[in-house]
């Protein structure tokens, strides 16, 4: 969605692009069929994301291997391809499909082929379909496609907002499309390269709804690896319909109606490729609008203009056309202002009242805003940005989705539930949380037997505040239940799924609707327990607590660099060797200043620094990494490497080698970057390793950082 990433990634003009679209459209389009295959059920996306931009990997002999979340299931699936936005063919060595069996392993690698070849070459600006195979896919599961790439990988053409772990085997790693499982797979990112679709038949499917959107549809904001982006939402409300629908993401951020850019199409000039050509789709979403309102330069007029455009189009292939209604975006940098505000209401009044143009409206303004102030998120759904919903929002969309008015399904449930608060804090040692249901009937007619129930981890209790079951419930019409919720005496710090489901009778028929959020179990300060031992030289009176493997520090400090060493840690004594290995899991840093720091760290006395062998890895709160080296042995960090950008979770690693030490950083433990190497002549013998923390609060006064680690280790 914003507006600075939209030049970063084009490669060619977007000329290139409809020259290619004839070639794009034949590769999906199914050719004549033979009289044998006449009887053959038509094929439903499943998947999708819209291509946009390309890069030199400057990598060889390489596997990409790409996790997806299905929408609907069926019982053979094939996968689409394409080489836009580059100048150079590329070809596919191996290709595979199997069921996700976590993280990058596969239960059953499927082999793929391109017109019954192993091997395809996709010509620049082309797709390529491969040939159907029989894989069992059930709605909402997870796949993996595996990709290899024979020779020089000299583009790849991709989708760069995956917010989903994509992983690769390190340069000339080979071919291991077939591998069960990922052991080969060693470097992480998160864009799609080349996969365009997943489509799936024989299943139950009525269709494929198409959402045509901007970087909200792409997910911005929404938890990385957890599929909660509003399309994914839908996706699980239409698989509890008798006939479901395949539901494809063809967000791409900082997308417009009125313009486009290098690598970023407008959705017009992007409309036949992403949308009308898609494997039998029946409908499209289109939530577009607030870049061309807020930083695009459009009036609300020119929108209203591109909007009927798109249904003109959409509605001369036979598919509906649902209107999204703009979203507020007060406080969003400083993009917002009266006059575009009343852009933004003259588009919203069209698209709910649109005099036949859409075929239904989804009020997602409405869904979202804060009613004391409509111009803004409500903080209920405001990822902090005051544009981009968190998950909550997200769900939040989707359920302002009448099903009813997309043609693709049929005999949905009509009741929902949902839970608040978004992300409830609990403490173990706490006197409970209150967490609320809230059942709606968004039906026409009254559900009956209502009951609410909540699915809480092992250990864990709830207390009703009144009854969770109701006789009858009106179209229209929502009820509550609160519970107050305490963890088990034991619980790990971190997050808990705490899950809602509620049953009810609709049509002579029991119904069930489900939701879960996701729980904080936070630590309380609380004693170390040997051999564990503690040291601090901060500016703030530092705290400590243990939680089994677990570990939490609350550590003021103006530093932990060369020039202010002022940290707490947690550490064992003598435990690190002459040649082995500290790892440790960062979980998270809160309350603290955007350089906090929180990791690792060895040295021959960690209570004197002086004494030689220091050498420290951590994790900054929005910085990204810093290995830091005492390369004279005076107790002074004074060599320096990392960067990048932060994220939580994350696995730190420090390998010692008598006097060199190399770091490590990972985001899921499996797949390691070498952050850096390092001599440190004064390291001697066996020595001190441990947890560290400290708030870098130079411009922070009196404020501490709270580092939580869920994993620390030594090894030989």
């Amino acid at each position: 969605m914003s507006r600075p990433l939209e030049h970063l990634w084009g490669q060619r003009r977007f000329a290139a692009l409809a020259t290619g679209m004839a070639a794009t459209l034949a590769a999906l389009l199914p050719a004549a069929p033979a009289a044998a295959e006449t009887q053959q059920p038509e094929w439903t996306g499943t998947w999708g994301t819209a291509q946009h931009a390309s890069y030199d990997p400057g990598t060889s002999e390489v596997t990409v291997r790409i996790p997806v979340r299905v929408s609907a299931g069926g019982s053979s699936v094939r996968i689409r391809l394409t080489n836009d936005f580059t100048t150079e063919p590329v070809t596919i060595g191996h290709a595979t499909v199997g069921r996700g069996d976590g993280r990058s392993a596969v239960a059953t690698p499927h082999e793929l082929r391109f017109g019954g070849k192993a091997e395809v070459t996709i010509a620049a600006g082309e797709q390529a379909v491969s040939d159907a195979v029989r894989v069992p896919v059930p709605a909402r599961s997870d796949l993996v496609v595996s990709l290899y790439f024979p020779g020089r990988l000299t583009h790849i053409s991709q989708h760069w907002m995956g917010l989903q772990t994509v992983y690769w085997t390190p340069d000339g790693g080979g071919d291991h499309a077939s591998d069960a499982d990922g052991d080969a797979f060693a470097k992480t990112d998160s864009t799609f390269p080349f996969l365009t679709g997943v489509d799936v038949r024989g299943g139950d499917t009525a269709g494929t709804v198409v959402a045509l959107g901007d970087s909200i549809t792409d997910g911005a904001s929404s938890t990385a690896n957890a599929n909660r982006r509003w399309p994914d939402y839908l996706a699980g409300r239409l698989s509890a319909c008798s006939s479901t629908a395949g539901v494809l993401n063809e967000g791409i951020s900082g997308n417009r109606i009125t313009a486009g850019t290098d690598g970023n199409p407008s959705a017009l000039d992007r409309l036949e490729r992403d949308v009308l050509s898609q494997p039998n789709a029946r409908t499209v979403i289109l939530f577009e609008g607030v870049n061309d309102l807020s930083w695009g330069g459009a009036t609300g007029d020119q929108v209203i203009d591109g909007m009927k455009e798109i249904a003109r189009r959409a509605h001369a292939r036979g598919l509906r056309v649902i209107g999204a209604t703009v979203v507020p975006y007060r406080g969003w940098g400083d993009y917002w202002t009266e006059a575009k505000e009343a852009d933004r209401q003259r588009v919203n009044a069209f698209i709910r009242d649109s005099g036949g143009v859409f075929d239904g409206y989804a009020d997602f303004d409405k869904a979202v805003r804060d009613p004391a102030d409509p111009t803004r998120y409500a903080a209920a759904f405001d990822s902090g940005d005051h544009l981009h919903p968190n998950d909550t929002g997200m769900k939040a969309f989707a359920d302002a989705v009448d099903l009813t008015t997309l043609g693709a399904a049929r005999d949905c449930p009509s009741a929902r539930v949902r839970l608040t608060p978004y992300r409830p804090t609990l403490q173990a040692d706490g006197d409970g949380t209150k967490i609320t249901s809230t059942v709606t009937n968004t039906g026409p007619t009254a559900v009956t037997r209502v009951s609410t129930r909540l699915d809480l981890p092992d250990g864990w209790s709830a207390e009703p505040a009144g009854s969770a079951r109701i006789r009858s419930l009106a179209p229209g019409d929502s009820a509550t239940a609160t519970w107050t919720v305490t963890p088990a005496a034991d619980a790990a710090w971190g997050t808990h799924q705490i899950g809602v489901r509620t049953s009810f009778r609709q049509d002579g028929r029991t119904r069930h609707d489900s939701d879960s959020v996701d729980g904080t179990v936070t630590p309380v300060p609380s004693e170390v327990r040997p051999p564990y031992l503690t040291t601090a030289t901060t500016t703030e009176e530092a705290q400590y607590a243990q939680n089994g493997g677990q570990f939490a520090i609350w550590a003021g400090g103006q530093d932990l660099s060369g020039w202010k060493d002022e940290k707490a840690a947690v550490y064992l004594a003598d435990a690190a060797p002459p040649s082995g290995t500290v790892t440790a899991r960062v979980a998270g840093q809160s309350g603290s200043g955007p350089s906090a720091k929180a990791g690792i760290a060895v040295a021959n006395d960690l209570t004197a620094p002086e004494k030689g062998g220091y050498a420290v890895l951590t994790m900054s709160a929005q910085f990204g990494l810093e290995f830091l080296t005492d390369s004279d042995g005076d107790g002074r960090l004074d060599t320096w490497a990392g960067g990048g950008s932060s994220y939580h979770p994350a696995w730190l690693k420090l390998v010692r080698d008598g006097t060199a030490y190399t770091a490590y950083a990972s985001a899921d433990g499996t797949a390691w970057q070498r952050v850096g190497t390092a001599t440190v002549p004064s390291a001697s013998g066996s020595g001190d390793a441990g947890l560290v923390a400290s708030a870098v609060n130079l411009n922070y006064p009196g404020q501490t950082t709270t580092a939580v680690f869920d994993s620390f280790s030594v090894t030989e």
